[in-house]
């Protein structure tokens, strides 16, 4: 079975037919990390409950935790608005990131030197 064609039609993909898929923690909202998706690998997703990614530096699928046991059970997929980025919500069992980091975003922190800028709070006055 392919991708269902109303999906389909609203992907925006890459030349080599690629739509990035941002991960998040689905109970905290943890950025984890970031992989690709083709329209394959996003229907297995959709059908399995698994996450599915395209490996671009190994050109085949692979289902996260098959071979590490870090397991990325499907609670929610969405597109953005554009069409162009796919988020999924997950439950990940142990390290996100192929390093054993638990996300892909712990390893590697910028330090930025802009002022912190304060938002503003609630109006304690309602």
């Amino acid at each position: 079975m392919a991708l269902d064609p109303k999906i389909a039609e609203r992907l925006k993909r890459t030349p080599d037919g690629l739509v990035p898929a941002i991960v998040q923690q689905h109970d905290t909202g943890e950025v984890l990390m970031l992989a690709w998706m083709d329209d394959e690998a996003l229907h297995r997703t959709l059908t399995t409950g698994r996450a599915t990614y395209w490996s671009r530096s190994r050109a085949e699928y692979w289902v996260k935790g098959d071979t590490s046991g870090h397991v990325q059970w499907v609670r929610h997929v969405a597109l953005d608005c554009d069409g162009d980025t796919i988020l999924l919500k997950v439950d990940q069992v142990g390290a996100a990131c192929h390093t054993g980091d638990r996300t892909c975003f712990d390893a590697d922190v910028l330090e930025s030197t802009m002022p912190a800028v304060n938002a503003p709070g609630p109006d304690p006055s309602t």
